[in-house]
C-alpha cells in the first residue's frame, strides 16, 4: 500500500510550514493572552473576536491556505484524508492554527455536513458564508441527561407543526455557541420517537442563532479552559420554531447525517495530535 503524499500535498505542506514559522508561532503568545483576557462570559455576549486571529485569517486566505480539510474540490482543497493528514498534523502544533486556516471545529464538520447533505438553498444561506469565514457556527447534539455517545439516546424533540418544526430540549457542550460570530446551530433531536427503528427516530435541523427560544445557560470548561471566544455551552431550546425547509435531507435521517459528520471529524482530531 502506497502512503506517499501527492505532489500537491507536498507543495501545500511546504507553504504551510513557511506560514506557521512566519506568522503563527510568533503570534502564539499574543493570541493566548487575548484568549485568557476575555471577560467572564455573560448572557449579553461579553466575548469578542481576537483581532490578531482575524488578521492572520485574511493572510492565510490570500495565500490560498484555506479550507484545506474539504475533500470536495468545488468548495475546498479537494484533498484526500491521506493528503490532508500532514497538513492537519502541522496545524495541530498550535492551538490557533486550525482556525487561522478555516479548518477548526465545529465549522469544519458543519461545512462538510452542509456540502454533503444540504439543499442548494441551505448551502447558499449557510455554507457559503462559512467557507468565506464570514460567520461561525455551533453543533448541538450532546445532552446532559443521557449518554449521548450513542446518538440514539438523545431526547430533544423536533416536531412538525404546519409549515414549521418546533424544537425543544437541553443540550450541553454545544461547541461554538459562545462565539459572537455564531449565526447557525445544527441541532439533532427526535422527530419520530415512536419509530420501531431506533436509528431513524432522529433528524437534524438548521436553527439560526437569533431564533427566539434559545437560551445559553452557561459556558462549560474543557480541561480547565473556556476556549474564549469560542466555547462550549449548555443551551436550552424552548419552543424554538423554524421553517420546515430548515430540516436536513428529511425526517429520520439524523443518525445517518451524524455519522457522516462525526466520522471525518474524528479523523481530523486524531491527525492534529
Amino acid at each position: 500500500m502506497d502512503f506517499s503524499h501527492s505532489p500537491r500535498a507536498t507543495e501545500l505542506l511546504e507553504r504551510l510550514a513557511v506560514f506557521m514559522d512566519r506568522h503563527v508561532y510568533p503570534a502564539e503568545d499574543e493570541l493566548m493572552q487575548a484568549s485568557l483576557a476575555q471577560p467572564a462570559w455573560t448572557h449579553d455576549g461579553s466575548w469578542t473576536p481576537i483581532a490578531k486571529l482575524d488578521e492572520l485569517k485574511k493572510i492565510a486566505r490570500a495565500e490560498g491556505l484555506w479550507n484545506l480539510f474539504l475533500p470536495d474540490a468545488e468548495h475546498g482543497a479537494g484533498l484526500s484524508n491521506l493528503d490532508y493528514a500532514p497538513l492537519c498534523e502541522m496545524t495541530g502544533r498550535s492551538p490557533f492554527a486550525p482556525e487561522i486556516f478555516n479548518c477548526s471545529a465545529p465549522d469544519t464538520g458543519n461545512m462538510e455536513l452542509l456540502a454533503r447533505y444540504g439543499s442548494e438553498a441551505q448551502k447558499d444561506a449557510w455554507l457559503t458564508p462559512l467557507l468565506n469565514g464570514e460567520i461561525r457556527s455551533a453543533f448541538a447534539m450532546t445532552e446532559p441527561a443521557v449518554a449521548s455517545s450513542d446518538a440514539t439516546n438523545v431526547e430533544a424533540s423536533i416536531l412538525r407543526d404546519g409549515d414549521d418544526y418546533v424544537v425543544n430540549g437541553r443540550k450541553w457542550f454545544a461547541s461554538g455557541i459562545g462565539d459572537p460570530r455564531c449565526r447557525l446551530i445544527i441541532f439533532m433531536g427526535k422527530s419520530s420517537p415512536d419509530s420501531a427503528d431506533r436509528y431513524t427516530q432522529q433528524s437534524m435541523i438548521l436553527i439560526p442563532r437569533d431564533t427566539p427560544g434559545i437560551r445559553v445557560v452557561r459556558m462549560l470548561p474543557v480541561f480547565g479552559f473556556l476556549d474564549a471566544p469560542h466555547g462550549h455551552g449548555e443551551v436550552v431550546f424552548e419552543d424554538v420554531r423554524v421553517p420546515a425547509s430548515n430540516l436536513l435531507v428529511g425526517e429520520g435521517k439524523g443518525f445517518e447525517i451524524a455519522q457522516g459528520r462525526l466520522g471525518p471529524g474524528r479523523i481530523h482530531h486524531c491527525m492534529r495530535l
